[in-house]
């Protein structure tokens, strides 16, 4: 049975860890929680609708208005807006408190990563699966790479964005402030310099397959003689498989494994790397160092992929703007070399760079072997059920 009642973002932890399976409302209707995060202390934003509904967030919080999603930092800047609320959009305005609070966030286990927060839609906190992808596509761009970026979560338009605010090294709020012909300056400017060409194609979500896929590289090689270098998919939980049917009588296990050998075979098949994500488990989000047992759904995908690796995230990296790497699997390398790194991350213009030497002090095995890895941390069975409106 499930019950129904309003408590706190904070309140959710404590019932994750007693095995409650919690689902909040959210403009997609009741949506499920993958886990919790504790960010620690920020500086305080407060949203103030026009009914007197008050939300205090951090400066990165991501709250849906009329013209998109913007941060709390930018929405601060530009004064009233329009809420995408409970009861349809709707009036506010953000401020700087000057005081420090502790933030906490949630995932949601839905593909718009939206859900209500004293009923005005916020998005969900992410470790940056995109953004890296959105990054190493700009790089292989860069580098005269020919790219296709499938894209089964975000649309075409978004994944543009976050590429050309990578190559632009522009805010991607920015970007959309920039004038048409400052913009044609320079994109003309990148294209004397990068020849590689960049597709993007968006299918809904859990509708494409890997039949899908080989269709359209095969269309782009006959009607525009384009031929990727590299293939992103964004991201691989999402599509559906092209031999088994999603229902009762296919476990989740199977039919992951399936969509990640059918991909791997598109990648034989055309000889070229694809590259696609996943998620943790939600104990595996808190584990500060996860393993290949942490991967949500199915232990076929990584059973299946040719090379792995973890982003790690935590409040201590978020606020030195950095971004840790586990390597998980390597079937080109020992995996046991370079296990852990660190990259500086950049969210606002969707980069990831390298950092200084020093900045990789602390890190027990980044360059080194792995020979004492840390103790990991434990998660919880689900035994109740719970739905919550935050």
């Amino acid at each position: 049975m499930w019950e129904t009642k309003e408590t706190s973002i904070s309140e959710i932890q404590t019932l994750l860890n007693q095995g409650y399976e919690v689902e909040v409302d959210s403009p997609d209707g009741w949506v499920g929680v993958n886990f919790f995060i504790d960010k620690g202390e920020w500086e305080e934003y407060k949203l103030t609708m026009d009914d007197g509904t008050e939300v205090r967030v951090n400066e990165n919080h991501l709250f849906e208005t009329a013209s998109g999603w913007k941060y709390a930092k930018d929405l601060c800047e530009i004064g009233v807006e329009e809420f995408n609320t409970v009861s349809g959009f709707s009036i506010g305005r953000v401020s700087k408190t000057g005081l420090k609070i502790p933030i906490v966030d949630i995932n949601v286990n839905h593909e718009n990563h939206r859900y209500y927060t004293n009923g005005v839609s916020s998005h969900n906190t992410g470790v940056g699966k995109s953004l890296f992808m959105c990054h190493v596509a700009a790089a292989s761009l860069v580098q005269n790479y020919n790219v296709l970026y499938i894209t089964l979560e975000m649309s075409e338009e978004k994944i543009a964005e976050r590429i050309d605010a990578n190559l632009l090294n522009i805010k991607l709020d920015d970007l959309a402030l920039l004038p048409k012909d400052s913009y044609d300056r320079k994109i003309a400017r990148l294209k004397e310099n990068i020849k590689g060409k960049l597709i993007i194609k968006e299918y809904p979500t859990a509708s494409a397959s890997s039949i899908h896929f080989r269709a359209l590289l095969n269309e782009l090689a006959l009607k525009k003689n384009f031929k990727p270098d590299i293939l992103f998919i964004d991201y691989l939980n999402i599509c559906s498989s092209a031999r088994l049917k999603h229902g009762a009588n296919v476990n989740s296990y199977s039919y992951i494994k399936a969509i990640a050998e059918e991909l791997r075979g598109l990648a034989v098949e055309f000889k070229l790397p694809v590259v696609s994500a996943t998620q943790t488990t939600r104990s595996g989000f808190t584990n500060t160092d996860p393993g290949l047992e942490d991967t949500s759904e199915s232990f076929g995908l990584p059973a299946t992929a040719d090379m792995m690796f973890a982003l790690i995230a935590s409040e201590q990296l978020d606020a030195l703007d950095q971004i840790m790497v586990k390597q998980l699997k390597n079937r080109y390398n020992d995996p046991t070399l370079n296990k852990r790194f660190a990259l500086g991350i950049d969210r606002s213009k969707m980069k990831l760079y390298d950092i200084e030497e020093s900045a990789q002090k602390g890190i027990a095995d980044s360059g080194q072997r792995d020979d004492n890895p840390p103790p990991r941390n434990g998660g919880g069975s689900k035994s109740k059920f719970s739905k919550l409106k935050v």
